[in-house]
């Protein structure tokens, strides 16, 4: 059985290259974040002339997560339990849009979280919040969301299926996973509360299926489109792949698609891609 997960920075403006690269790399099992399109929208017909079945939780322009499957597709959960909701805040711009509130305002969660049932295993897919700044509402709110997906998960783990939660956790879970952790000093994605999240999941019995490396000392799968960062290898490891034990253990092989990345238009993260026996 084959896996995999691939931010691709807008599924519409993505979809030539994802066509091509499900017909070539054939994983049975894909999840997709920053899908960045309404459900409905999905370009479902399009994946389904290639035998996946497709899930998808989006929104509008931001966000948005989907799993495509050829291994069947079933219990579909758009969020997970407990899941907060993001108000907004003066001055925000970006993937959430600013809102000012006079009064409180029940809003429904952000496309965030999906999860399905394929081929037997559990699956997530996931887009972590940003958190912006650590001063920021949004850091606030991205911690609140990882506590109640740690809850999510320890109830579905103590259901005893094979479990795998994976995507964009916006987490580089440790210094090495960083190409210069100075720069990242005092930034999100790095400080001590986000990593003490990552660590809470895997206490919960998920194991980080690090890919292997293919080129460098580490196996990054994030590069800002700027500054030549991709080609002087300047990433970041924030897509990851955690696994129940069961899951875990059958892993024959993992590895960053450093290819998907390359070429004219790609996102700016490259899919990982996990190889079960």
């Amino acid at each position: 059985m084959r896996l995999a997960t691939w931010n691709v920075n807008s599924v519409k403006a993505r979809l030539p290259r994802l066509l091509t690269w499900l017909d070539e790399t054939k994983p049975d099992v894909v999840c997709l974040q920053e899908t960045k399109c309404r459900a409905d929208q999905f370009p479902a017909a399009e994946v389904e002339e290639l035998g996946y079945a497709t899930a998808a939780h989006g929104d509008g322009r931001w966000n948005g997560v989907a799993v495509l499957s050829r291994v069947g597709i079933e219990d579909v959960s758009n969020g997970f339990p407990g899941e907060p909701s993001y108000a907004g805040e003066a001055g925000a711009e970006g993937e959430d849009e600013q809102m000012e509130l006079s009064e409180p305002v029940l809003l429904a969660p952000e496309a965030r979280a999906l999860g399905a049932t394929c081929g037997g295993v559990r699956v997530w897919s996931l887009y972590a919040p940003n958190g912006r700044t650590p001063e920021s509402a949004h850091y606030t709110y991205k911690l609140a969301w990882f506590a109640a997906l740690r809850d999510a998960l320890a109830e579905e783990l103590a259901a005893g299926s094979p479990l795998v939660a994976c995507g964009d956790y916006n987490v580089a879970p440790t210094d090495e996973d960083v190409w210069d952790p100075a720069v990242f000093a005092g930034s999100t994605h790095v400080t001590p509360p986000e990593r003490q999240s990552l660590a809470e999941l895997r206490a919960l019995g998920l194991h980080d299926v690090v890919p292997t490396i293919a080129k460098g000392p580490h196996p990054y799968t994030y590069w800002d489109y700027r500054a030549g960062a991709f080609h002087k290898d300047m990433g970041m490891r924030i897509d990851l792949f955690y696994a129940s034990e069961h899951v875990a253990g059958r892993v024959a092989s993992a590895y960053v698609d450093r290819e998907a990345r390359k070429g004219k238009g790609p996102s700016d993260h490259a899919p990982i891609i996990v190889d079960l026996d």
